[in-house]
């Protein structure tokens, strides 16, 4: 199997392919391969993310690029009377959560986060570990977003985060070039593979971008925590 980026990040349709590609490639290693790069970090600020989150009888929780399904089991032991449903653009992720985390108040559909097939304004919650970056169309992601949440609706993401400094840019890119590709070539034998990490956060808006780009989109930011020396971005938004 071959994995390159190349030019795979240089428009939607191209970003969309080769990321479906790469987390089909990854997804029976995707947990281990959190746990390794966020140096064993990924569960407890999965489990931060969830905290922040208002209390609701019975939500309908939405989880974006949901991957192998943690974050919508923490959802559903927050909230056991919701509905919580996962979407992600691969269906061996999709197949995975299904037997990772099968609790009854989740349901798994395999979905584009810019096209999704639920109806405007009927989520109270959106979530998201690393989705925003992984979108195909950043502005499309957050326009879908904001649709399908309900006036009020929360919505909060987990990332890597881009300072706006140039230094610190460049620090960290090469940073993450060089752990996510060591790690690559020790558990699949192709640095390529978590370089796409440090590649797709350099073309991702940084923090004050971000924020801008949220605020436009009708998403306005109530609360960000920095984390792991600032590299890591937790960010709670409301649907205006």
């Amino acid at each position: 199997f071959t994995l390159t980026l190349g030019g795979s990040l240089t428009s939607p349709d191209k970003k969309r392919r080769y990321t479906e590609r790469m987390f089909s490639f990854l997804a029976a290693k995707y947990d281990v391969i959190t746990r390794v790069l966020s140096f064993g970090r990924d569960a407890a600020w999965k489990r931060r993310m969830i905290d922040l989150l208002p209390e609701c009888d019975s939500p309908c929780c939405l989880d974006l690029a949901c991957g192998t399904g943690d974050l919508c089991g923490l959802l559903a032991r927050r909230y056991p009377d919701g509905l919580i449903v996962g979407v992600d653009l691969t269906a061996a992720m999709v197949a995975l959560a299904r037997r990772r985390h099968p609790e009854p108040p989740i349901r798994y559909l395999r979905q584009d986060m810019g096209a999704l097939g639920v109806r405007d304004a009927s989520v109270d919650i959106v979530t998201g570990g690393y989705a925003l970056r992984n979108a195909p169309d950043l502005s499309v992601a957050l326009e879908e977003i904001r649709r399908v949440l309900k006036p009020g609706g929360i919505a909060t993401f987990l990332d890597f985060s881009k300072s706006p400094g140039r230094v610190s840019q460049a620090i960290g890119y090469w940073s993450l070039r060089f752990w996510g590709g060591f790690w690559g070539f020790v558990l699949q034998g192709n640095s390529e593979v978590y370089g796409y990490i440090a590649e797709s956060l350099k073309i991702f808006p940084d923090r004050a971008q971000l924020h801008a780009a949220l605020e436009e989109s009708g998403l306005s930011v109530v609360n960000s925590r920095l984390l792991f020396f600032g590299m890591i971005e937790l960010t709670v938004v409301e649907r205006s």
